[in-house]
Formats: C-alpha cells, sequence, structure tokens
C-alpha cells in the first residue's frame, strides 16, 4: 500500500506566508505609484484648475440655490 504524506501547515507558516504576499503587494503598489508619478512644473502650479463658467461650476451653485426643506 501507498503511505500517504501528511502535509502539515502550522500557524507560524501561514502566518509568514501572509507577511509575505503583504509585503510583495506592498511593494509592487509603490513601484507603480512612482512610475506613475508626475512632476509638477512651477508654472502649472499656478495656472487655475477650472473655469468659473463652466458647466459642473454653474450646476454646483444651481444645486445648492435650492429652498431648504
Amino acid at each position: 500500500m501507498k503511505e500517504h504524506a501528511k502535509l502539515i501547515i502550522r500557524r507560524r507558516h501561514l502566518l509568514g506566508v501572509a507577511v509575505a504576499g503583504l509585503a510583495t503587494a506592498t511593494a509592487g503598489a509603490v513601484v507603480a505609484e512612482r512610475r506613475g508619478a508626475k512632476r509638477d512644473e512651477p508654472a502649472d502650479k499656478r495656472k487655475a484648475r477650472f473655469q468659473a463658467d463652466s458647466p459642473e461650476v454653474r450646476n454646483f451653485y444651481r444645486v445648492n440655490s435650492y429652498p431648504r426643506p
């Protein structure tokens, strides 16, 4: 008869695998974030981020002028 090999998974091993997976996922996210980051030019910091007459701004003020119940 064949003897089946017993696979014993202990809590320490499970914890080690979980920590290694978490570290790998975190490192991957950090590398991806750095790669995607773009440097801001000084001229870009001073330019307007929105148009005062844009539909979004007009909609914001229109909705906020509704009477309160």
